[in-house]
């Protein structure tokens, strides 16, 4: 598409905080750049000049300046980033102490709390305080099983603060999917809420808590924040103790903040985990802290007046992104609940009446809002809304459409994309350049990124795999107990030696854009035809009475043909003239190739807990293979409806 679909306003591009920093690198580093394309070939050919510009004009908080910018950098993932530098990552998230709101949260039971950044500051201060005279040190695992509410945000930062390394995932994980997790790590204190709320139902996690602490011999202390209950029952807990008990006292201290090194280890993020033991992905605070300056402020446009919002829990990277706001000194949203109770608009009502500027959210959201009927744009006064951010899935061309068209004409809708592996993006958002339908908008600034064809060429309006080729320093430091990183180089670099290659199907196009077409390890592959998932779930998706699809391969006499499971609404049946309807709307506008040899109608669709659809899972099921992990999956009972399906096995 030629014509973009939103262009910012002179003013908006004046106003921007790219605009600034151009003049910044300008005026320190070169009198080159003159716009963003001139921008990103300096960031990707001089890292060592990008990266300190970005520290400067982010000022970062350290007490010891760096010796070298980049040692190796040639070498994934041995490349070392500003070695000698000594830093806190929690000492930048707090960059002040004053009656400026630091967030806002809403639990989906009506309960509604804020607390400004003095009393951010406090709360971390009187935790990090008793969580060194409970014994947690330097490098020590700090568990999180909570929903995202305050008090996680107070527990990462007092956690970071001693140089403690923060891991979580969110409560609905199940009691396995905790234990897999946080007993790789031996992790030595465990917060947890006593339950949490979703689809106007609490749920009791203190009994769970209870069973995960008895297979953790690592726990020395379980923490317990009431959110059920003002004052929970926690008498079955053996080495349980209530929040306000645990970290009482009203007298102000100051934060001791341990001053270490820019690679030290911040978070254990996990992979899925949805195709065996999940994997344990070590980042570094400085490499997290600098990456996520570069993408809120530069590429989200952040500045200290934003309130910005995403939905996420805490057991994806969105809530690890969305913290590091904080070090702008915005003001954080926090949500907890389902965004679709108890109707479809309540997050609208939340960015109504508290003043949202920044919303971000998942493609798969705005596809069922979209489905649902919902229409902010008639319902809710959306004034101070200007960016709408979407991931976890390619957002369709048609959503593009349903957003401009029924949320807010005049706002910027930044499609981006990267993953828990390096806990930010490749490619984002710009608030200086126009948005086209489809597309997201650019590579992120500093990430050398490619897409390249099966023999390892660069190609460019051309489907292919999405790859980087030079370190970045939000890379993880290193896989947890992985010896000799075999599991770290295997997961990244056995494809095309010596590059990331992150596991999309992607095109870089004409206006420097990105089109994503799914996970490169769920391409179709029929009569030797490569073939993107999303291809077929956007023309799938426009017909009304299909809900949610998911499309996988399946082996069949000495080839691969294609199946389209459906989830339909409510009394609708997969009839011939719906299955004919489906086939040609897609080789319409695709393909004879896309069509799917088979459609067939299922009850539910398989996701994980962050909501992506699992397709390597059903995949699996349908050639009788196992499927490991199953607590990685939100609705794992779907899978049952993939099982020894007759239609399978015919012609």
């Amino acid at each position: 598409m030629d014509t973009p679909i939103w262009t910012p306003s002179s003013q908006r591009i004046a106003q921007a905080n790219l605009s600034r920093f151009i003049e910044f690198a300008n005026n320190n580093i070169s009198d080159e750049i003159n716009n963003y394309a001139h921008l990103f070939q300096w960031s990707i050919e001089q890292p060592e000049e990008f990266w300190p510009a970005v520290w400067r004009f982010s000022d970062v908080k350290a007490s010891s300046e760096w010796t070298h910018v980049l040692t190796h950098g040639e070498q994934m993932p041995e490349a070392k980033w500003f070695e000698g530098a000594r830093l806190n990552f929690a000492e930048n998230l707090l960059p002040r102490r004053d009656d400026k709101t630091a967030l806002i949260f809403w639990s989906e039971d009506q309960q509604k709390r804020s607390l400004s950044y003095r009393e951010l500051y406090q709360h971390v201060a009187k935790l990090s305080a008793a969580m060194r005279k409970a014994g947690i040190v330097v490098g020590d695992r700090v568990a999180g099983f909570m929903p995202n509410m305050p008090e996680t945000l107070i527990a990462m930062l007092a956690t970071t603060s001693i140089g403690a390394v923060w891991s979580s995932c969110s409560p609905d994980f199940g009691v396995n999917g905790a234990i897999e997790r946080f007993g790789q790590i031996k992790s030595k204190l465990l917060f947890s809420a006593d339950g949490y709320f979703f689809k106007g139902k609490a749920h009791d996690s203190v009994a769970r808590v209870d069973e995960i602490s008895r297979q953790l011999p690592s726990l020395e202390h379980v923490i317990i924040v009431p959110l059920l209950n003002e004052k929970p029952d926690i008498s079955m807990l053996a080495n349980g103790v209530l929040y306000n008990d645990f970290a009482s006292g009203n007298k102000f201290i100051e934060i001791e903040f341990a001053q270490l090194p820019f690679d030290h280890p911040l978070y254990i993020l996990y992979s899925s985990g949805t195709t065996g033991l999940p994997k344990c992905i070590v980042h570094g605070a400085g490499g997290t802290l600098l990456q996520h300056l570069k993408e809120l402020i530069l590429h989200t446009d952040l500045k200290q007046d934003d309130r910005i919002f995403y939905f996420t829990t805490c057991g994806w990277m969105m809530w690890n992104w969305l913290a590091s706001s904080l070090a702008v000194g915005a003001t954080l949203m926090l949500y907890d609940g389902s965004p679709f109770h108890p109707n479809p608009t309540i997050l609208f009502d939340y960015a109504e009446q508290e003043g949202i500027t920044i919303f971000g959210t998942s493609a798969k959201y705005l596809s069922a809002l979209e489905k649902s009927g919902t229409t902010p744009a008639q319902t809710h006064r959306l004034d101070k809304l200007r960016i709408i951010l979407t991931t976890g899935s390619p957002l369709l061309p048609e959503s593009f459409d349903y957003v401009y068209r029924y949320i807010k004409s005049d706002l910027q809708l930044s499609s981006i994309s990267g993953g828990t592996d390096i806990v930010s993006c490749f490619a984002l958002g710009n608030p200086i350049l126009p948005v086209y339908r489809g597309e997201l908008q650019c590579r992120g600034l500093g990430m050398k990124v490619a897409i390249y064809d099966e023999h390892g060429k660069s190609v460019r309006n051309q489907q292919g795999e999405l790859v980087c080729e030079a370190a970045t320093p939000s890379m993880p430091i290193y896989f947890w107990n992985d010896l000799d990183n075999k599991r770290y180089k295997a997961a990244y670099f056995e494809r095309f030696p010596g590059v990331w290659a992150h596991g999309d199907y992607a095109e870089l196009t004409d206006h420097d854009g990105l089109i994503i077409y799914g996970r490169s390890d769920a391409v179709l592959n029929p009569g030797g035809v490569r073939i993107g998932t999303a291809e077929i779930y956007r023309q799938v998706e426009k017909l009304p009475q299909i809900l949610e699809s998911i499309v996988v391969g399946q082996q069949w006499r000495d080839d691969v043909r294609i199946i389209l499971f459906v989830k339909l609404r409510q009394d609708t049946l997969l009839d011939d003239a719906l299955s004919s309807k489906i086939k040609r709307v897609i080789r319409n506008n695709t393909t004879p190739r896309h069509v799917p040899a088979k459609i067939i109608q299922v009850a539910d669709i398989p996701r994980t807990i962050s909501g992506k659809i699992v397709e390597l899972a059903v995949r699996n099921i349908i050639h009788n293979n196992l499927v490991t992990n199953k607590e990685a999956l939100a609705n794992p009972g779907a899978l049952e409806y993939f099982k020894d399906l007759p239609e399978l096995n015919e012609d």
